[in-house]
């Protein structure tokens, strides 16, 4: 009997949503890769839909990471703002193409003294959000520390990034094209994905974590395919190579007795 909870209306995914931009996506195609439609409507997930995938979630003091995941989880903007101690986490719940698959999104502090705390909540994350003030440009500066540090404790080769500008509504038009531009420079230079949000109003939250859901879900299924296809390759290797053992032992035996 499962302990988790039923998946929402609200969070069902049944097409991959659009990226933000395309000049930084981490994919620009308008569909679920083949395979794992097809492992979809086939059944064959493998343990996705019992996996709980860690995403975490850092950046600078201040710059809106707990504001951006309660505004997507419980759909709310507190204005007085408490900084986080250590870490805090939520659960999330989604459906994608039929399958039920879980986020634990993990809030980390953003002060210096939490530092130490925080790190060591970071191994095994499946996706990095990296935070930074569309308002500030220091705090976009300062992501590249923040993904160094997230990138200690797991294989940067199996981790997705996305680098996220949150406060767009207290952005200038002007302002807001500045700091794009070298936010998606850097977003290609650490092969992130790049989004601009509001959790203030809620601009383009939903999406974004739709976004994420579904390009962690993609890569849990192709990885399960292929450690599935690794077993198959295996077995028949085995199998070939015992059938081809018992052909030659059986023939030599024929021959010693005639």
């Amino acid at each position: 009997m499962s302990v988790l909870p039923p998946v929402r209306k609200d969070r069902i995914i049944s097409q991959l949503p659009k990226c933000f931009n395309k000049g930084a996506a981490l994919n620009t195609e308008d569909e679920f890769h083949g395979k794992v439609k097809t492992a979809c409507l086939q059944q064959r997930t493998g343990t996705v839909g019992f996996k709980i995938s860690k995403v975490i979630v850092v950046g600078d003091l201040a710059v809106g990471k707990t504001c951006l995941i309660n505004r997507f989880c419980k759909d709310v903007f507190d204005k007085n703002y408490k900084a986080t101690i250590g870490v805090d986490f939520e659960m999330e719940r989604f459906e994608v193409l039929g399958v039920p698959f879980s986020l634990q999104l993990w809030d980390t502090a953003g002060q210096e003294r939490f530092k130490c705390i925080a790190s060591t909540y970071y191994r095994g994350a499946q996706a990095v959000i990296i935070v930074f003030d569309l308002t500030d440009v220091a705090s976009l500066e300062h992501t590249r520390q923040w993904l160094e540090d997230a990138m200690k404790e797991n294989d940067p080769t199996s981790v997705l990034l996305f680098l996220v500008g949150t406060k767009k509504d207290l952005s200038s038009p002007a302002q807001y094209t500045l700091i794009e531009q070298d936010a998606i420079k850097l977003a290609d230079q650490m092969k992130a994905e790049y989004w601009a949000v509001s959790a203030l109003s809620g601009e383009n939250v939903r999406e974004f974590f739709f976004r994420v859901a579904s390009l962690t879900f993609e890569a849990n299924v192709l990885a399960e395919l292929e450690k599935s296809g690794s077993r198959r390759i295996g077995e028949v290797v085995q199998i070939n190579s015992n059938s081809n053992m018992y052909a030659t032992s059986k023939k030599k035996q024929t021959n010693c007795c005639q």
